[in-house]
């Protein structure tokens, strides 16, 4: 995996998120060096998807979709601020704008 510290990955992607023209919002900072990204993506209709790098059981890494039991802004925000409590490192960004995924992949997870 690139070097780049995670505070540097999620300003790029905040910005390649505003140069498609979507809007990108940090909800909360983790370490700058290498918290965890928990990416929220909201698509144009309101659906939300939560994504994060994980590894498999052979050490690769991979983006997954998170899929938490619930729906709804408040049941989301309930979500992601529990895993803050207990991964206080962890960041949280909140994306709309068509075709995240590249973004993400170019951006939060680049190798």
């Amino acid at each position: 995996m690139s070097e780049w510290p995670t505070a540097l990955r999620v300003n790029a992607f905040v910005r390649a998120v505003e140069n498609a023209g979507g809007s990108a919002m940090v909800l909360a900072r983790g370490d700058r060096d290498s918290g965890v990204i928990l990416l929220l993506a909201i698509d144009r209709d309101g659906t939300v998807r939560l994504f994060e790098r994980d590894r498999d059981l052979d050490g690769r890494s991979r983006i997954v979709q998170r899929k938490p039991a619930m729906a709804g802004e408040a049941a989301l925000t309930d979500y992601w601020q529990a895993r803050r409590t207990r991964d206080p490192d962890l960041w949280v960004v909140e994306a709309i704008v068509a075709a995240v995924e590249p973004l993400a992949a170019e951006t939060l997870w680049a190798n």
